[in-house]
């Protein structure tokens, strides 16, 4: 008994286990570079290329948000949310595209990939801006037409940290009449079929002469198994993708929301994980669910709760208290970002933390980019802490 003892290693000794042990720190930028402080085993074992995809794999459904992305010109720009020491720098994830290149859309972020629309080539860009991998893709047939309006999503299916899809939704060309998708998937390289469905009529007494298309600024938004995107004022509904049954259908919106020209609204995750939506209204914030029957379909919507938000930032005047508008959503982080004249902040839905991101006198869109960054790291002598390096 006494010489099993003296040959069982300590726990720690065990690569195996320690590995097990370093996957499940908390998914921020700083946990594998101070890990990597302890010694070299421990700097070794999260500096390998196969650990950091297993970090970034296990985490994929609990990811940090990093950052916001946005559009400047021919650039798209990074804006760091967290404090240090998980501060990622905003160079790090900068895009710059070639003269003459700038006709670009940015359409949406999702497990750890930006999708970008290049119209002027007839393209779509998928960047991994951790690693710097670009993938270009060309825009399927049905999609190449000027009348036809293009969104999309990116995604990664489960458990797998190498391959994609892409959602590409938009309308028919001329008639505005129905609903388009195709799915690209990177592991077979190529475009499914084409999905259609009729776009829901125009209220009787909607009059706006707009035909009914997806909302360009608002990204597509992933709930369990579909994706959602917004219809315009003409349709007020909600398109919805089925990523398992391949299907396209649109659902109406729980509330009147181009009544009042000042409200703004995003599908979301609700608090029991199915489909919600966030509405806003003045400085009043709506939350509603999607109800489902006993035999687990949707059938109507269900008013949760309701947030006065000028009792939850830092309104210090009436002036300040003037229109606030929704600029972007993180889908995994359920955090809000809005406009304000006392600034831009974000919002967590469910603990109402805010945080005041910068003075902004422009309004334009943010896109929050949720991902795990595992960076390299480096150790110099007096370093009292690990240094984020720009991994590539």
């Amino acid at each position: 008994m006494t010489n099993l003892r003296r040959r069982s290693r300590p726990p720690l000794d065990d690569d195996d286990l320690l590995s097990e042990i370093l996957l499940r720190l908390p998914p921020q930028p700083s946990s594998l570079p101070r890990a990597s402080l302890v010694c070299n085993r421990w700097r070794c074992l999260v500096s390998d290329p196969g650990f950091t995809r297993r970090v970034r794999l296990h985490h994929r459904r609990n990811p940090p948000l990093l950052g916001l992305f946005y559009r400047n010109f021919r650039h798209i720009c990074f804006v760091p949310t967290p404090d240090p020491p998980n501060l990622v720098p905003r160079e790090r994830f900068l895009l710059q595209f070639d003269k003459g290149d700038d006709g670009f859309v940015i359409l949406g972020c999702r497990h750890g990939l930006a999708l970008i629309y290049h119209a002027s080539r007839g393209q779509l860009l998928v960047w991994d801006p951790v690693n710097g991998d670009r993938h270009r893709l060309d825009i399927p047939p049905g999609f190449e037409t000027k009348e036809t309006y293009i969104h999309g999503a990116v995604l990664r299916a489960a458990g797998d940290a190498r391959h994609f899809q892409v959602v590409l939704v938009g309308n028919d060309e001329k008639q505005y009449t129905r609903a388009l998708a195709c799915v690209y998937s990177s592991e077979t390289g190529a475009w499914g079929n084409l999905i259609s469905t009729l776009f829901p009529p125009k209220p009787k007494d909607c009059r706006s002469r707009l035909p009914t298309m997806i909302v360009m600024s608002i990204p597509g938004v992933l709930v369990g198994d579909s994706l959602y995107w917004i219809l315009t004022e003409s349709s007020p509904s909600i398109l919805q993708f089925d990523l398992g049954r391949q299907s396209l259908a649109a659902i109406p919106v729980p509330v009147d929301v181009f009544a009042n020209g000042n409200c703004h609204f995003t599908v979301m995750r609700a608090e029991d994980g199915g489909l919600g939506c966030l509405f806003l209204s003045g400085f009043n914030a709506q939350f509603w669910k999607r109800k489902t029957d006993c035999g687990g379909v949707a059938s109507s919507w269900v008013l949760g709760r309701t947030i006065e938000l000028d009792k939850v930032l830092p309104m210090n005047s009436e002036e300040e208290r003037g229109p606030l508008m929704m600029l972007g959503f993180a889908e995994d982080n359920n955090v809000v970002v809005v406009w304000t004249i006392a600034g831009v902040f974000m919002v967590q839905t469910e603990s109402l933390q805010f945080k005041k991101l910068f003075e902004a006198n422009i309004i334009q869109s943010y896109y929050p980019f949720e991902s795990v960054y595992t960076g390299e790291t480096r150790i110099g002598v007096g370093n009292e802490g690990a240094e984020l390096l720009l991994s590539g």
